[in-house]
Formats: C-alpha cells, sequence, structure tokens
C-alpha cells in the first residue's frame, strides 16, 4: 500500500453533528431528506461536502483541503449555510458533542447502506449502539515512515487534545461522571483506541496485511485507532475527539494539530530522538482524560510522576507557539488557553444543569452556542443571525 505523499502540512477537517428539534432537544431522524434538498444542484444530486453518517439524525460536514485551521473553519461555514436554512424551515437545528444527552440509540433508525449493514452484522451490540459524534482532523504528512512516527508521537498528546474536546458527560439521559463517555462506547468497537507504536511504513504494512488475512478487517477504513495513517489522503487523522460545539474550539483543535504534526516533522528532519512513553502510560493517561477532562493528572514519564492536565497543556501550547506563528494559526492555537481557563464543553452542560435547568436546556444551550459560533464565521451571507431561530424565515 502507497502512501500518497503531502507536500505540505494542510489542514482537513470532518464533523458529525446530531440534528434535533429546537424544542423538544429530540434528535430527528431526517438526513437523507435534508441532504437530498443540499446536494440537489450537485452532479449527481449528492453534495461534496455533507454525507450520511450511520445513524438518520446525524449529518457529516467536511472541508477541502485547507492551508490554516481558519480557512477550513470558513470552509465549515459555507457548507453549513446551504443546510442550516433547510433545518430551520423545519424548526430543526444542528449540534455536535460526543453524545447526545438522553436520546435512545435503539429507538432510531439508521442510514440504510452496504457498507453499515455488514458492520453491523458483523459486530452486533457494540456497532449499534454507535449514537455518538466526534470531529476528525487531518494533516498533511510528506512520507509513510513520517507519518508513521508521527503517530507514535502524537498518542502521546492525545489525553490533552481529548480533554479540551470533551463533550459527552451524560448518556441515555444519565450524567455518566466522565467528561468523555463517547470515548468509551467507541472503545467497544474493535481496532479502536491508543495505536500500536510501529517502526515505520512496512511495520504499519505488514500489520495491515496480517489483520486483513486474518479477516479481522476488510480494509484499512476499519482501522480506526485514536490517531492512524490515512495513505489516500496523505495525512496523519486524529480521531480521538468528542464532537465540539463551537467553530472557533474546532479550529483550535485543528491548530495544534497541524502545529504539532509540523514540530514533529522539523524534529524528525533534524534528527532529534523523540523518547516515547510505554503502552501503559498512553492508555492510562485516555482514561484519565476521559473521566476527569481538563482536572486529570497525567502521567509524565515511566516512573509514574504526574502533572495536572492544564499544566501540560500550558508547555504544549507554548512550545507549539513559535511554529503556529509560522503556519499562521497562533490564534487558533492560544485560544486553546481560554478553553482551558473557561471550561470545555463537558463543563458548561454541567453547569446547565446545576443551575437548574433539564437535559433539554442543556441542547438547548448547544444549539445557541452552535448557531452563534457559524453566524461569527460565515462569509456567505446565506444565513444571516435572526435566521438561526426561524425567526426571520
Amino acid at each position: 500500500m502507497e502512501f500518497n505523499s503531502s507536500a505540505k502540512s494542510t489542514v482537513g477537517i470532518e464533523v458529525e453533528y446530531g440534528i434535533v428539534d429546537r424544542e423538544t432537544g429530540e434528535l430527528v431522524p431526517c438526513s437523507s431528506e435534508i441532504l437530498a434538498l443540499a446536494g440537489a444542484s450537485y452532479p449527481g444530486g449528492e453534495h461534496p461536502k455533507a454525507k450520511n453518517e450511520l445513524f438518520q439524525p446525524s449529518i457529516e460536514v467536511i472541508t477541502g483541503i485547507c492551508e490554516t485551521p481558519r480557512q477550513a473553519a470558513f470552509d465549515l461555514a459555507g457548507t453549513l449555510s446551504e443546510i442550516v436554512p433547510l433545518l430551520n424551515e423545519r424548526g430543526l437545528a444542528l449540534e455536535s458533542t460526543g453524545t447526545h444527552p438522553f436520546a435512545e440509540w435503539d429507538e432510531l433508525p439508521t442510514t440504510p447502506n452496504p457498507r453499515y449493514d455488514r458492520m453491523l452484522e458483523r459486530l452486533q451490540w457494540p456497532a449499534q449502539r454507535l449514537l455518538i459524534h466526534g470531529i476528525h482532523v487531518h494533516v498533511g504528512v510528506r512520507s509513510g515512515d513520517k507519518a508513521v512516527i508521527t503517530t507514535n508521537v502524537l498518542a502521546m498528546y492525545l489525553p490533552v487534545i481529548l480533554a479540551l474536546s470533551a463533550s459527552s458527560p451524560y448518556w441515555l439521559g444519565r450524567d455518566t461522571g466522565m467528561a468523555s463517555s463517547r470515548t468509551k462506547v467507541f472503545e467497544a468497537m474493535p481496532t479502536t483506541g491508543v495505536p500500536p507504536q510501529l517502526a515505520d511504513w512496512d511495520a504499519y504494512n505488514q500489520l495491515l496485511t496480517a489483520l486483513m488475512r486474518a479477516g479481522t478487517i476488510e480494509s484499512v477504513k476499519e482501522i480506526w485507532w485514536d490517531i492512524r495513517p490515512h495513505p489516500d489522503f496523505g495525512t496523519v487523522e486524529l480521531r480521538m475527539c468528542d464532537g465540539i460545539t463551537t467553530l472557533r474550539e474546532t479550529a483550535t483543535v485543528a491548530a495544534i494539530a497541524q502545529a504539532m504534526v509540523t514540530k514533529i516533522d522539523e524534529m524528525i528532519d533534524a534528527g532529534e530522538t523523540i523518547e516515547l512513553l510505554p503502552d501503559w502510560v498512553l492508555r492510562e493517561n485516555k482514561w484519565r482524560a476521559s473521566r476527569w477532562g481538563l482536572d486529570a493528572d497525567l502521567i509524565r514519564d515511566r516512573l509514574g510522576t504526574t502533572q495536572p492536565l492544564r499544566e501540560q497543556l500550558r508547555e504544549v501550547i507554548d512550545f507549539l507557539t513559535p511554529t503556529a506563528e509560522r503556519l499562521g494559526c497562533v490564534e487558533e492555537l492560544r485560544h486553546a488557553l481560554t478553553m482551558a481557563d473557561e471550561g470545555s464543553s463537558y463543563l458548561r452542560q454541567r453547569a446547565v444543569v446545576a443551575e437548574g435547568g433539564s437535559l433539554v436546556d442543556v441542547v438547548k444551550e448547544l444549539v445557541r452556542e452552535t448557531d452563534a459560533s457559524f453566524v461569527s464565521y460565515d462569509v456567505t451571507g446565506a444565513v444571516k443571525a435572526a435566521d438561526l431561530d426561524g425567526s426571520a424565515s
């Protein structure tokens, strides 16, 4: 399998949204209808940047190849400007969180699709309950060997990025005690979780060959690690994040990814040795981030020395700032510190309940955040602020 090398550390983002009723907060299974309308004017009747997901109340919005996270955010907003009016006409809205606070997965239909049908039949219950949403960030890498090394290094910083994105404290109407319950739901699937540490692209190919020969996977698309090389796109793909409510926060996570991949590339070229943490530390740190989010204490060495996650985040952002300045994403990168101070989505959701709100109120607040962030990036003029609640439609 060849790796289609990328000349630069360009960025692409995939965001999974849930479609909800603005009044009841419930998920509404109408993605096929909305996507048919949105794609009507495109070749083949399909929108090039909006796709179905496993469950019919879900839509995935993707970007093209972008130079910066800010450009990617505008790209997402451009597609949303075509979808949001269609939802407004029906009293519906979008929200992106790791899990919907109270939806029941067994009460909602899946999308008819041969690939989805095979997966559901083969994997059964772990796949049948995947009513979850995440974001994926792709960053261009210049070779397969570099993609594998970059994956190894990024795994050490996975908990920091996961904590920033954590947005799934509620599952099936209950507070799970987790910052990211989506993480644990998804880990029930095979070939998920922290990626194995591999030496180079040949080792990656050997592993995939063995997995296919064993019947574990049918193709590379079924490698669902938290971070993985993507040979077709020539990228490293970060897949650990919960759904992120606002475009600004999405751009921030993308800025961390782009700056970190670029910095690792430069360190490899300079011949610097990057010491990796052992597998047990990587897995424990991921657990801590999914459980305690920004308040986690992370293990930082083989001896078990710990450090508050917020402190490690600040060190990472300071370390990456010169790289981000060259890439043109320093504002987005350093917004991570504001997110850490103000709290990720899981904390904001719990604050609504702590103040006497219901889980329906939580969804309404998530919709409000999503609406507001979309307007701030909308440059098409297709959707005005007043349109988002239907008042101008």
